[in-house]
């Protein structure tokens, strides 16, 4: 079983790659809430659509002082592609030796199929503006969780 983050812990720090290139850490975001997704591929349909539902939110989301960011094991190169065929504008950061997905206990052991496999677990971390867990999610699904979020954080 991999760790598990609780609301008051210090967020693992990072550096990590967006899809244009550049890096990104999580001290880029300090004075801020951010708002961190682990997805376990791009273009692949769950994926799409939790990623298409951020796009969606994200004016809500940011105008509330949330930045939002999902992390996958995919490269920059196919992280760009996946921005640009569904029109994403949320940041997308690639965490190809998964130790962001591990620090952040989602990437582990899960059952896929009736299968346990190792991957990464679909996760959701709000980060405070101090680099506190705010609020973590594991095994979340990916159609409905952007609306159960902004109902979590009160902005519905």
């Amino acid at each position: 079983m991999s760790i598990r983050l609780e609301p008051g812990d210090t967020a693992p720090d990072f550096t990590l790659t967006d899809d244009t290139g550049a890096p990104v850490s999580l001290a880029d975001f300090h004075g801020r809430k951010v708002i961190l997704y682990a997805y376990p591929k791009a273009m692949t349909p769950g994926c799409t659509t939790q990623a298409c539902d951020f796009t969606e939110s994200l004016d809500r989301l940011q105008g509330e002082g949330y930045d939002v960011v999902g992390v996958s094991p995919d490269s920059p190169a196919s992280l760009a592609k996946f921005r640009e065929r569904d029109h994403l504008t949320i940041r997308l950061l690639s965490d190809p030796d998964k130790a962001m997905l591990t620090a952040y206990g989602a990437f582990g052991e899960k059952k896929n199929y009736g299968k346990v496999v190792q991957g990464v677990i679909r996760s959701t971390f709000v980060v405070d503006e101090a680099g506190k867990i705010a609020n973590a999610w594991y095994n979340v699904k990916a159609t409905g969780h952007v609306a159960k979020l902004r109902r979590d954080l009160g902005l519905d």
